[in-house]
């Protein structure tokens, strides 16, 4: 019984410690209103698509001929991201997925101005 025991006790740890040491991946779903400062997916739950950055979708890398082609995907990301996706899509691990970029505030020139004043000011 103790030996059981013992070989239970050093798997819970192996385990733990292989647990600690893996990469994470956390994904995002935004529902609701598209504020500043919170990136990731938006889930349309069926309703029309919001206001977009670019009328086209993006894509990086374009996938294999072999593979079937996912649904493009509504994101939002900071305005700097979208400018330079290429760096950035494999955050998002959309580089080989149709991207449309959500806009919010974040991207009129107005809140643009006001944030760098604010930036700044606080300098």
């Amino acid at each position: 019984m103790k030996n059981t025991y013992c070989v239970g006790a050093v798997a819970a740890l192996a385990l733990g410690a292989a647990v600690a040491h893996a990469d994470v991946d956390i994904g995002v779903a935004i529902h609701g209103e598209i504020a500043p400062g919170v990136y990731g997916r938006v889930d349309l739950g069926g309703h029309p698509p919001p206001a977009l950055v670019y009328a086209k979708p993006v894509i990086i890398e374009q996938p294999p001929p072999h593979v079937v082609v996912a649904e493009p995907v509504y994101l939002h990301v900071p305005p700097e991201h979208a400018r330079a996706w290429r760096l950035h899509c494999h955050e998002y691990h959309a580089c080989n997925r149709q991207v449309y970029f959500v806009k919010s505030r974040e991207y009129d020139p107005e809140y643009i101005r006001a944030h760098e004043r604010e930036r700044h000011h606080h300098r």
